[in-house]
């Protein structure tokens, strides 16, 4: 039976991405060596570290000042990175959920955080607008994509201050404006590599306008400086990242992948919304392409393991919600087929005709 992997992270990659770093690993490029066992500093490696530095930048049309940094972690550290490198005085942050309210734990342990506006009072099923940014901020801070709640920001914001964003998400699943932000960082385990790697964009000219000491490892600039080398960095997902990057260029770019989140998507909620049986929990203009977020009907809440079940017996895996919405979540990244929105689709279509 076909399976489809619908989870948050870390989550499916594309076959031939799996099989080539699977290859690397037990032979890389006919060496006679894994690829796990190859210095950091070899001409090898640096021949996979700016091959994806530069394919990264060519798919995101990143602009002239900017770095690509690919670091060990994931985008908890950045919570902490970024308002080191960047709040001088004063830092904006949209309220969008559990990972936008943990990066504002983190930054206000640098200077005064200005909440512009959450969602809270509605479990964060919506993205909040029409806030006021105060122009005295060194940045605003976004989470483009919400995970756990199913909302997103589809669109770049006009800002009158500088941009940062966690794109974990969401990242190389449709075209980003860089040139609005002065940071974008997310970690790998969606759309880019397997877990225990993170990905930065960082504006330089934004970098060095704090007065504190920054420790090295934490500093962006020192991480520039060294082409993401300070420290060994996690070679194995940076080559799985590599040949990510490679698929998607080859499958079209993130135009592509953008044009077959919608259509993956569009098929999910299209039968959520006709089904009797399920609703979904996101507000309909914010809802997610990424992470389709729903529940059982009110009056059919008792058949939730029933449908879990009856979705895993017929190759959908890993639906179950985050514990802070309940219900399912199908992550739909840049790898998952449309067949399987489609057999998502079927399984709660045929569902309903059972009961």
């Amino acid at each position: 039976m076909k399976k489809y992997n619908f989870n948050a992270g870390p989550s499916m990659l594309p076959r031939e991405v799996v099989e080539q770093t699977a290859k690397a690993v037990l032979d890389y490029n006919g060496m006679g060596l894994s690829l796990m066992e190859l210095s950091h500093r070899s001409a090898e490696f640096k021949l996979i570290l700016d091959e994806a530095r530069c394919l990264f930048k060519e798919l995101l049309d990143v602009p002239q000042g900017y770095e690509v940094l690919f670091l060990g972690g994931g985008a908890s550290m950045h919570f902490c990175m970024v308002p080191y490198n960047f709040l001088a005085r004063k830092a904006a942050y949209l309220n969008t959920g559990t990972w936008a309210s943990k990066a504002m734990k983190e930054a206000r342990l640098f200077g005064e955080v200005v909440e512009v506006a959450s969602s809270s009072d509605k479990n964060f099923s919506y993205i909040p607008k029409d806030f006021e940014i105060p122009g005295d901020v060194d940045y605003l801070h976004v989470t483009s994509n919400n995970t756990i709640y199913g909302t997103q920001l589809r669109e770049d914001i006009d800002s009158p201050v500088p941009l940062i964003a966690d794109m974990s998400s969401d990242i190389l699943s449709r075209p980003v404006d860089v040139s609005k932000y002065n940071c974008i960082y997310g970690g790998a385990q969606k759309n880019l590599a397997q877990s225990g790697l993170s990905f930065v964009v960082v504006k330089e000219s934004a970098l060095g306008n704090v007065a504190r000491e920054i420790p090295s490892i934490l500093n962006y600039k020192v991480h520039i400086e060294n082409g993401s080398m300070f420290n060994t960095p996690p070679t194995l997902p940076i080559y799985t990242a590599l040949c990510n990057l490679r698929w998607i260029k080859n499958q079209g770019g993130v135009v592509e992948m953008e044009r077959r989140a919608a259509e993956r998507a569009g098929i999910v909620y299209d039968e959520i919304d006709r089904n009797p049986l399920f609703c979904g929990t996101a507000v309909e203009e914010n809802r997610s392409l990424m992470n389709i977020d729903f529940v059982m009907a009110p009056g059919y809440e008792e058949l939730e393991g029933r449908f879990a079940a009856y979705a895993e017996n017929n190759g959908v895996v890993a639906i179950k919600g985050h514990r802070s919405v309940g219900g399912f979540r199908a992550s739909c990244y840049n790898a998952m087929p449309v067949e399987g929105a489609k057999a998502l689709a079927l399984c709660m279509k045929n569902f309903a005709k059972e009961i």
